[in-house]
């Protein structure tokens, strides 16, 4: 699991070094998607304006691309959560917002021991799977073998 951080850093529009448009990303992985609370702290807006930039509609669950708004990621149903991806939120900030530089960071957070406990219970679960797949391999084999019997007699 990732926990994600998005910073995002405004530059002071007085200073002659800051007015290159250029954008810096460094992500420590591309697969980790930001919710909207990350993507409120980077753009440092208030969540009732993310929602405003996002992209959504009531109507229709995923809409087409629009350059003039913030574009979640894939959702299956509505009442999954906006997700984003860095280089979207990135994106958004330097060519809606006009924030000179921005760098957006995905971090991995450190093992918890909630965390912890979720692999365990995940490799429980995998032991548990595996048996049950035994089971059925054995509990097939016997059922053939009773259905295969001549010793019963027809009622």
């Amino acid at each position: 699991m990732f926990s994600e951080a998005v910073n995002a850093s405004t530059l002071d529009y007085s200073s002659s070094n800051q007015i290159s448009k250029d954008i810096n990303v460094a992500m420590a992985n591309s697969d980790s998607l930001v919710g909207v609370d990350d993507v409120q702290k980077s753009l440092n807006r208030s969540r009732a304006s993310v929602y405003r930039y996002t992209n959504t509609d009531p109507r229709n669950l995923n809409q087409s691309f629009n350059p003039r708004k913030l574009n979640p990621e894939y959702r299956s149903d509505q009442k999954d959560p906006l997700l984003f991806h860095p280089n979207e939120v990135a994106r958004f900030a330097k060519d809606v917002l006009r924030i000179k530089e921005v760098t957006v960071e995905v971090l991995n957070s450190p093992s918890s021991a909630t965390q912890q406990v979720l692999t365990s219970i995940l490799e429980e679960l995998r032991v548990i799977r595996t048996q049950l797949e035994g089971m059925n391999k054995n509990s097939r084999v016997e059922f053939e073998s009773h259905r295969e019997s001549s010793d019963r007699q027809a009622a």
